[in-house]
């Protein structure tokens, strides 16, 4: 038998104690945490207060402007007495606060929550608007990704598909013509991105889509001219002279089609319009 010295014995008993009391402690600590969940979920289990009277504390509580106390109660309303009729009407104040606090993405999933219990309410033009607005207040600016651009977008138009005749119908009307306004903007940054760097045929595919999808933004006139002059460096002279003829017919006093009629000029051309052309096609189904 190997004799343990009296020293390294107290080392060994002094280690053993003070893992025994961190392991105590820690099991102190779940025990405590267990103890309070259980409370708290106990308080909430047996709170029999009325859904009326929850709802109604929360009205006040909003129109006190006290948002952060209204919000918490129509949560509560919406945990207490789900599928209730407070509860639908605890769930549109939850998208209106979360909105209005600047919680966009709790506003987007209230309101979301709500078109789909209730897509029928009254109430379902008012949360897609919520949607939308919540969308609308996270584009940035147009440098970077437009994800939430494009979501706002689908917010705005499921609106006006479902509710035309809404009250929020002008304003989703004016937010989708500036949303249409922001992504062409992106398409036109990038394709200039890529015609500096002489790389026609990918700029060409940007200004596409701006004369494709968004012929009634603010970018088409020179969508068509970056067209003209990237089709004429490519020395694809009849689609240039159909951008340009297109430009001068939709756009006639405009400077961008003063510089491409100078560019094809200086070739010894003129706007001349294909009428197989994609560009032209794409005009003739859209009314400017």
């Amino acid at each position: 038998m190997v004799a343990v010295s009296s020293s390294k014995a107290r080392r060994t008993v002094t280690g053993g104690l003070r893992k025994a009391r961190i392991a105590s402690l820690a099991l102190l600590a779940v025990a405590l945490a267990a103890c309070s969940s259980t409370k708290d979920d106990e308080d909430f289990a047996t709170n029999d207060t009325p859904a009326e009277v929850l709802f109604n504390e929360g009205l006040s509580l909003r129109n006190e402007g006290r948002l952060s106390d209204a919000r918490l109660k129509f949560q509560e309303v919406d945990k207490l007495h789900p599928y209730s009729e407070y509860s639908r009407k605890s769930l549109i104040n939850l998208a209106y606060l979360n909105y209005s606090l600047g919680k966009f993405p709790e506003a987007i999933t209230a309101a979301k929550r709500f078109t789909t219990l209730y897509p029928g309410s009254e109430d379902s033009a008012y949360a897609l608007y919520i949607i939308g607005q919540s969308y609308h207040k996270q584009i940035p600016d147009v440098t970077r990704d437009q994800e939430m651009t494009q979501r706002a977008l689908a917010a705005y138009g499921e609106l006006l598909q479902r509710f035309p005749d809404s009250e929020y119908a002008t304003d989703a009307a004016a937010k989708v013509r500036a949303a249409q306004d922001q992504l062409a903007g992106k398409e036109m940054e990038v394709g200039r991105y890529y015609l500096k760097r002489n790389h026609q045929i990918a700029a060409i595919n940007r200004f596409k889509v701006v004369v494709t999808n968004y012929q009634t933004t603010r970018h088409i006139e020179e969508a068509l001219f970056r067209l003209t002059e990237s089709y004429y460096a490519l020395g694809v002279v009849n689609e240039a002279q159909t951008a340009a003829a297109v430009l001068g017919h939709n756009f006639p006093d405009s400077q961008w089609y003063k510089d491409a009629f100078s560019l094809l000029k200086t070739g010894g051309y003129s706007p001349s319009e294909d009428s197989g052309s994609w560009i032209s096609r794409a005009f003739n189904s859209v009314s400017l």
